[in-house]
């Protein structure tokens, strides 16, 4: 037998035995077993503080995003929905917007724990009560960073009014 037959001979019987010594299984085609396992997100959800016989009640609201902003726009939008067995004490008031006192994160800068003071701005008439008030605070420090809450009322041809600075804990 010629060098180049022999060395092709022992090329297609090595090839032979490593294909049965691998790992004993035969090669397949492509099978197809059903769709990709995939998960379902839903919608961020977060809660707000609504009033239940008197007192304040956690209850979930489906917002667009978990930041404090959405959820003080979700507790005052539900003024204007039916609430069933549940109530709420700013049916008058109407969320203007909010102000963190620490400068906004940089981009590139890593967020940190840290704590400061959340200021909400309402309008509306009429007084606004201690429950209305932890209603507001209650929900904001949902976010731990908000060591207090202030809150300002602010209405048309009238100084701005600031109705305090507040904890959860102390209006609860």
């Amino acid at each position: 037998m010629s060098p180049v037959r022999a060395l092709s001979a022992a090329t297609a019987l090595l090839t032979g035995l490593l294909s049965v010594a691998a790992c004993g299984i035969s090669p397949t085609d492509v099978q197809d077993r059903g769709n990709a396992p995939t998960v379902k997100v839903p919608p961020p959800s977060k809660t707000i503080y609504l009033v239940r016989d008197g007192d304040l009640a956690l209850e979930p609201a489906n917002v667009r995003s978990d930041s404090v902003e959405d959820l003080l726009k979700a507790l005052f939008a539900a003024s204007a929905q039916p609430l069933g067995d549940l109530d709420t004490a700013l049916r008058s008031f109407t969320y203007l917007k909010s102000e963190d006192s620490l400068n906004p994160v940089q981009r590139d800068e890593i967020r940190l724990p840290r704590t400061s003071t959340l200021t909400v701005y309402i309008s509306g008439e009429g007084t606004l009560s201690k429950l209305g008030k932890a209603q507001i605070v209650c929900t904001a420090q949902q976010e731990v960073a908000f060591e207090l809450v202030k809150i300002v009322r602010q209405n048309a041809n009238r100084p701005s009014k600031s109705e305090g600075r507040y904890t959860c804990g102390e209006l609860k």
